[in-house]
């Protein structure tokens, strides 16, 4: 049996990375898998975004977080979330972001780097990071995540390559997305303390 340190988890995010990656079981495999469907996976990204944001944009709950200014964006502001639409600078800037994202996952080594990386996309959509306007609920997080997840089936699904390259990517992408989900949901924990 494998010890944990698990308060170690809590302040090392090498090591939660590293424990994450061995107990879902991504590996060197689901790497290889996600590199093998770049070039068919990177033209599918806008339409993946465009469709992320139509249903963002769809709720209330998740559209009033764009009216605020976001982090890094200078131009003009909807004057409110009756007035916010897909064309607005912002939620292009927004889809941008998400599309480097979705690039990092795909073309950048899972190192020391992607761990920092992937621990500030949770971070950035709390206070302590960004924006002190934006405060996204964690139910907020969590559906995206899941919205993500599926999207990411439905695009392999329908891609012209073998089966077993389609499962093998909605695999490493679904361990991936776990991992992620991990790094958003540890902002929102309250670690009890001693």
């Amino acid at each position: 049996m494998e010890h944990i340190d698990e308060q170690l988890l809590e302040t090392d995010l090498a090591y939660r990375f590293e424990y994450l990656k061995n107990f879902i079981g991504f590996d060197e495999t689901d790497v290889t898998a996600i590199r093998n469907s770049i070039s068919q996976f990177a033209p599918c990204i806008s339409k993946l975004v465009d469709a992320t944001y139509e249903r963002l944009l769809n709720f209330d709950a998740t559209a009033r977080h764009f009216v605020p200014r976001q982090h890094g964006y200078e131009g003009d502001l909807p004057e409110s979330l009756q007035d916010l639409t897909a064309e607005d600078n912002q939620i292009k800037f927004r889809k941008d972001h998400l599309q480097r994202y979705f690039m990092k996952l795909l073309g950048h080594s899972y190192d020391a780097k992607m761990v920092i990386y992937l621990d500030m996309v949770g971070k950035i959509h709390t206070p302590k990071a960004g924006s002190q306007q934006l405060d996204i609920p964690l139910v907020q997080m969590n559906a995206l995540m899941g919205l993500i997840s599926d999207q990411l089936i439905e695009t392999f699904l329908e891609l012209d390559i073998p089966n077993d390259q389609k499962f093998a990517a909605v695999r490493a992408f679904q361990k991936l997305l776990w991992i992620q989900n991990d790094f958003i949901s540890r902002h929102y924990a309250v670690i009890p303390q001693d």
